[in-house]
């Protein structure tokens, strides 16, 4: 590739079609390949929906829903059948989803809460993420939305990785007729000032951009060299994913376009070119039917991808089976393996709370990746 050094202007005429992407896509596997090698990781997880209740009111989610209408909690008993239930599975990774702070919004998340003598859904999170811990092997991955330093003291003694998606840096998504308008969350600025936390907290965290909901391509630039930025800044950003639009009826945005996936590919590619050789780059498989183009993209992971819960966020996609991820995956010309909610390079007493590290470790191969548990009749 004739330019090895990311450039803003070279991006913006890659995504607008103004010279050919064939040394894009062909470096950006050479830089996969040199940081990475030809291993692709996925977690073996199960999906938690914590509460589906949310301050927010973005205008293409379905998993956010009012009171009456599908917006609650889980009990204790209903998240420990999950955890359990993933864990005879031989899953690793119990992903905390959740809306953001519906105690702020909703008098039934007050009265959910105080039942529980907790003020704060966060506090909930550390509670059902210490269940999980106690009661299987599993470890929480919580993705609650906005976390302080207090919040993730709170749950690093039980969670070994967290995660937010950055979405987009640019503030114009939250204007009047744009996606995140009354979303309180989805200011750009919180959601750094959270991956900022992570680094002072030493958290490894998992965060990424959502393509395709409105924002211009100079937007989705940015948006990379900004987490590039807060990479290196932090050391804490674990995993960058670049997650694909799906428009979902019953959303304002149901008629929206979706990013071909030619041109998303290219996306990928460039947050690999971006991001570096090192980086752990994600695309979720169960978004497009022919997920194999965003390894010539420069993808090294998956993410997590359950043999039993449903994509909760996109539960109208979904995931592939494990055994076809596999034959997939290895056609391609890879090794496919299981890992941990934390990446490798970050088990150690650093980035991983004492009461965690002896677990990770032990749940670990030689490689850092998980280790393989087995069980009559499950693969």
């Amino acid at each position: 590739m004739k330019h090895a050094v990311p450039e803003p202007e070279l991006a913006l005429r890659y995504l607008d079609g103004s010279v050919e992407d064939a040394p894009l896509f062909a470096h950006a596997a050479f830089l996969r390949d040199e940081g990475r090698g030809r291993t692709v990781t996925y977690s073996r997880k199960v999906f938690i929906p914590l509460t589906t209740l949310c301050i927010d009111r973005c205008t293409y989610c379905t998993f956010a829903k009012p009171p009456g209408a599908g917006g609650v909690y889980l009990e204790p008993d209903d998240v420990l059948a999950v955890a359990k239930a993933g864990d005879q599975l031989n899953c690793t990774e119990a992903l905390f989803t959740l809306g953001d702070r519906p105690e702020l919004r909703w008098p039934q998340a007050v009265e959910f809460l105080e039942g529980r003598g907790l003020e704060s859904t966060i506090e909930y999170v550390a509670e059902m993420s210490a269940l999980v811990r106690a009661e299987t092997g599993l470890f929480p991955h919580a993705n609650p939305g906005l976390l302080d330093d207090e919040a993730m003291q709170m749950l690093r003694p039980t969670n070994p990785s967290m995660g937010m998606m950055l979405e987009n840096i640019s503030p114009r998504l939250l204007s009047p007729g744009m996606p995140h308008h009354n979303s309180f969350t989805k200011d750009p600025l919180k959601r750094v000032a959270t991956i900022e936390a992570a680094g002072r907290q030493k958290v490894p965290f998992t965060t990424g951009i959502l393509v395709g909901i409105g924002e211009s391509r100079e937007e989705i630039v940015e948006s990379l060299f900004a987490l590039r930025d807060l990479a290196s800044q932090t050391g804490a950003i674990q995993e960058v994913i670049i997650q694909n639009f799906r428009a979902k009826a019953d959303t304002p945005m149901r008629r929206s376009p979706e990013p071909v996936p030619r041109w998303f590919a290219r996306v990928v590619a460039l947050a690999r070119w971006i991001m570096g050789a090192e980086a752990s780059v994600q695309v979720p498989p169960n978004l497009t039917d022919a997920y194999e183009i965003y390894l010539d993209a420069g993808v090294n992971d998956w993410g997590g991808v359950s043999p039993l819960t449903i994509d909760w966020v996109n539960p109208e996609a979904p995931w592939p089976h494990l055994d076809e991820l596999r034959s997939r995956t290895v056609t391609a010309g890879f090794d496919l393996r299981p890992r941990l909610p934390v990446y490798p390079d970050y088990i150690n007493e650093d980035w991983i709370d004492s009461l965690l590290i002896n677990d990770i470790r032990a749940a670990s191969d030689d490689d850092g990746l998980a280790a393989i548990r087995t069980r009559i009749g499950v693969t």
